[in-house]
């Protein structure tokens, strides 16, 4: 508790009286007033009281990025789980360099991925970053891709999306088509500052639902020189719409209804739960795009992977609510570099790359836009090439060098 003097017309407290006192009996001012050694004294205590918060300020802003420096360097320094072995679903390359690296995305999870570089390359190269299909794994068709393309001579990265494979992300198994789209832009971030890319000649790859997030990037991120879009997917239609637009608005409606207690129920209980997989052997009433997903999902001899999605519990129930209310492709039109758009003339999924193509040339930027039917190809033929090397590895690589 402070204790307060009134002296004339000043109200002291008892450091200031005992102040006064000291001067007054030490006689180092001795002519000089009360009201002179207060107004000194009160100068003084106002300079020191700006002083003193000046000082903590300070303090705190060193506290504060004292704090954030050490979360920086902690978040850096935990390491993802990465597989060092060899292990993917395809044969590793003698023609090309490889080595996992790790980036960040601007939601502030670390993204696992694979370098593919040219063993033969010198100086600042073209660099291509390679993501999908939706709910696989870079082990899969996105490094085959990958691998593919450094020897064409390309620098190349196939990166695990967000919550899923060996990236970070919480919960496990969630897709968003905005971090989604962020993990391309992060991509392109990452292959923009390496010494060995030019920056000015980055393209992008994107397969199945990643051929459609691809797009979107493009139309977002003008550092993204050239899009190839393979055997893609609009996800927010497929969502919105059902296969072959076969949902109405009831049936839209009704499917709210089912996620949003889903919701309810998960958080209840604490659990967030997933779809459950493809199964190991197809129905004999499923469609054929199901039989041809089990196909190359399941079979260890041409996709199955055991940190695959598609190949294993499949994404979380809930995972489509978002997609329920979006437009993925809203910007399409607005995407003014070159864009390739791959599709297998028998795929299922034809219709969203003839879709893609009409909104991508629908604006006054069509001219370098393209769209390839690979003759009798399925959709999954594109995964991998199929039994009859459905792939056009030539085309891909061809619009490449001409454009990045």
């Amino acid at each position: 508790m402070t204790t307060v003097y009134k002296v004339t017309n000043y109200f002291l407290s008892r450091t200031e009286v005992l102040i006064i006192q000291l001067s007054i009996k030490m006689v180092i001012i001795p002519e000089i007033c009360i009201t002179q050694v207060l107004g000194i004294i009160r100068t003084f205590a106002a300079d020191m009281k700006k002083i003193v918060l000046s000082i903590i300020m300070l303090a705190m802003t060193t506290v504060t990025t004292n704090a954030q420096d050490v979360q920086n360097k902690a978040a850096e320094n935990s390491t993802l789980q990465l597989v060092n072995e060899w292990d993917k679903t395809f044969p590793k390359s003698d023609k090309v360099r490889h080595e996992k690296v790790t980036f960040r995305n601007r939601f502030g999870i670390m993204l696992a991925a694979d370098l593919y570089v040219p063993k033969e390359a010198e100086g600042k190269m073209a660099a291509i970053a390679v993501s999908g299909p939706f709910g696989a794994v870079k082990e899969q068709a996105s490094g085959l891709y990958a691998q593919r393309m450094a020897e064409e001579g390309f620098l190349t990265i196939a990166f695990d999306p967000s919550f899923t494979g060996e990236s970070g992300g919480e919960p496990r198994y969630s897709s968003s088509m905005d971090i989604n789209t962020e993990d391309f832009c992060a991509a392109v971030d990452y292959l923009s500052c390496r010494d060995d890319v030019d920056a000015g000649r980055i393209g992008i790859l994107g397969i199945c639902g990643w051929g459609g997030i691809a797009l979107n990037a493009a139309a977002l991120d003008p550092r993204i020189k050239a899009t190839v879009s393979v055997t893609l997917y609009n996800m927010t239609r497929v969502t919105q719409q059902g296969y072959f637009d076969s949902m109405d608005e009831d049936a839209r409606f009704k499917l709210k209804q089912q996620l949003a207690e889903q919701r309810t129920e998960e958080y209840r209980k604490g659990e967030i739960l997933p779809q459950g997989g493809l199964p190991a052997e197809a129905p004999s009433d499923a469609s054929d795009f199901f039989k041809q997903y089990i196909a190359y999902y399941k079979s260890e001899a041409r996709g199955y992977h055991p940190r695959s999605l598609n190949s294993n519990m499949g994404w979380n129930i809930t995972s489509p609510l978002m997609r329920l209310n979006q437009n993925l492709w809203i910007a399409a039109d607005e995407i003014r570099t070159p864009v390739l758009i791959v599709h297998g003339e028998k795929a299922h999924s034809r219709y969203f790359g003839e879709e893609a193509y009409q909104k991508v040339t629908s604006g006054k930027y069509a001219d370098n836009k393209r769209l390839l039917i690979v003759p009798n190809a399925t959709h999954c033929d594109l995964y991998d090439g199929g039994d009859g090397n459905y792939i056009p590895w030539n085309e891909i690589a061809s619009f490449y060098r001409s454009n990045i």
